[in-house]
Formats: C-alpha cells, structure tokens, sequence
C-alpha cells in the first residue's frame, strides 16, 4: 500500500486566516520542542530531506514525516536551513521570556535590579532577533556590537529615567508598568538595528513561483515593522495584565504568609500566558509577506525600473518575501 504523500512546501494550516497561522505556529512554538536533542533534529532534516526525494525508509507513515517537520521548522532557519541555537528560537520564547519577565515585573524597585534584569532581557532579544532574521541579508560583526550596545542602552535608559520620574510623581502601582514601557521602546531599537542590513540592502522578493525577481528596501520596511509590533504584542499581557493581579494577590492572607512566593508566582502566570501569546504574536501577519509590485516605487525606484524593463507586460503584480519572526 503507498504511502499518501504530503506537500511539505506546503503550510499544513491555511495561512491566509489567523487561525489557520495560529495552529501553525501553536505547533512550532511548543516549548518542549526545545528539550529534543540535536542528533534527532538532525535525524528529522535527513528524513525530510529523503522525503522529498521519495526516498524515505520503508514503513515511513504520515505521523513520522509530520513529526520530523515539526522539528525541521521549529529548530531550522527557513531560508538557510542551518541549525538556530536553541535560546534564539522561537520555541524557548515560553522558557526563556517567563523568567526574564517575571523577573523584571518583580524586581522594578532597585535601580541595580533593573539594570541587570533589562540587561539580560535585551541580550536574549538580541539573540532571538539576529536568529529570526532574514537570512539572505548578512549583517558584520562590528554592526552586531553596535546593534546589542544600542538596543540594551535604549532599554536601560528608558527603564531608569521612566523609573525616576515616576518614583515621586506616580503610585506604586503605575511604577509596575515601567519594564514593559523600556521593553517596547528596546524593541524598536533592538530590532531594526539587529536586521539593519536588510533596511540598507533590501531582502530577496519572489514571484509566485518562488523565482528571485529582485532585492526591496519597502519589503525589508514593512516585514521588521510588522515584527516589532508582534513583539511587543507578545509581551504586552504579561507585563501588563500581571502588575493588576499582583497588586490585588500582595494584599492577600497568601501573599502576606509566603512573600518569597512572589517571584515564582509572577513567573509561572508569565508563563502560561506566553504559551498562548507566543504563537498568537507570531500569527498577527503571515510569514510570508507580500507587497504590490509597483510598492518598489517608494524606496526602491531603480530596482522596479530593472525589473519593470526585464518582465515587460509579464510583470509580476505581487512579491513574496520571508518577513522573519
């Protein structure tokens, strides 16, 4: 009996829907993706590979290929196929962004805590953003520097100057807002800064086919906006659904009895609600973007005069590129 085969190029859920990207990437995003040793990823990339080939090993059922592509997207780059170190993909978001949340919505009293807890969130963002980045456009060491040294400034100075304006002008309970603003002004820093090659250089556009028609500076423009406002989306309900609950939960009989349970507290509700926010972030905008074809107009007037001499009446109305996460 033959095997019924699957399209792998192919998103297993209709893309074009929320829903459909949110089960996408409900699926990629699972944080005990992160627990699967390297020898049974790479395990996973053979069988796809062969797959595709059709020449996988007999008794190869559908649950066997769907596994292994569920561990080829989680933990393979999209567009190089190279393997992500595990702390900037996107399924240690869960793991990691609970413990750097819950920490700085713990910690906002002492200036050195914020120092510190920024700190360590704006590294782990650095890293989360170079891993997810479009991949075709290469960034130097020395602008790596410039972009980590920028973001965790820009993320300190907020946090510390939000900090000390609102420490007598403020109650206490808007202070607990102050790592969530720092975090959304890092993010518009962070972010650009990390894929700013592709703002100078533009990232690859393809046609419907997947054929290269030419590189876009606007593409590179709308896919890091749209990652940084899913960004922030991502962290918003933590960092601001969180300081209402704790507010109301330290003035309990509870809370009063067991006060070192506050960190761990704030961790864990981080958590739970980073698994259901995590993949919805990713799902705001499709993966794979597109632009209208005459948007080349705006930043990239040579490039469509090129491509618009080369295709003729043929031209291509809509492009397609990797928006990164």
């Amino acid at each position: 009996m033959s095997l019924h085969r699957i399209n792998l190029d192919v998103p297993r859920w209709d893309q074009s829907t929320f829903m459909g990207r949110f089960k996408y990437f409900l699926w990629i995003t699972d944080p005990r993706l992160t627990l699967t040793p390297t020898y049974k990823l790479l395990e996973a990339k053979t069988l796809i590979e062969k797959y595709r080939k059709h020449e996988e090993p007999p008794g190869t059922d559908v649950s066997l290929v769907r596994r292994a592509q569920q561990l080829y997207l989680s933990a393979f780059h999209p567009d190089t196929g190279e393997l992500q170190n595990v702390i900037g993909r996107m399924s240690f978001q869960v793991p990691g962004g609970m413990i750097l949340i819950g920490a700085m919505i713990t910690f906002y009293k002492s200036n050195t805590a914020v120092l510190f807890w920024q700190w360590a969130n704006q590294s782990f963002n650095a890293l989360v953003n170079y891993t997810n980045r479009n991949a075709d456009s290469d960034i130097s060491t020395k602008q790596l520097a410039v972009a980590y040294v920028s973001a965790t400034t820009s993320a300190l100075v907020t946090a510390l100057g939000l900090k000390h304006y609102l420490a007598t002008r403020a109650p206490a309970l808007i202070q607990r807002f102050v790592p969530f603003a720092a975090v959304a002004a890092a993010n518009m820093v962070n972010i650009p800064l990390m894929r700013q090659s592709e703002l100078r250089n533009g990232v690859p556009v393809y046609d419907k086919d997947g054929n290269k028609v030419t590189e876009s500076k606007y593409a590179a423009l709308k896919g890091i906006g749209q990652v940084v406002f899913s960004r922030i989306v991502m962290a918003a309900p933590s960092m601001t659904i969180l300081p209402l609950v704790m507010e109301r939960m330290e003035k309990g009989v509870w809370m009063k009895k067991y006060p070192k349970m506050n960190a761990p507290v704030q961790i864990f509700l981080s958590g739970a609600i980073l698994l259901f926010m995590t993949p919805a972030a990713c799902a705001l905008f499709p993966q794979k973007c597109s632009i209208r074809t005459e948007r080349l107009k705006l930043l990239d007037s040579e490039r469509f005069l090129e491509v618009q001499q080369r295709y003729g009446d043929s031209l291509p109305k809509q492009l397609y590129f990797n928006k990164g996460l």
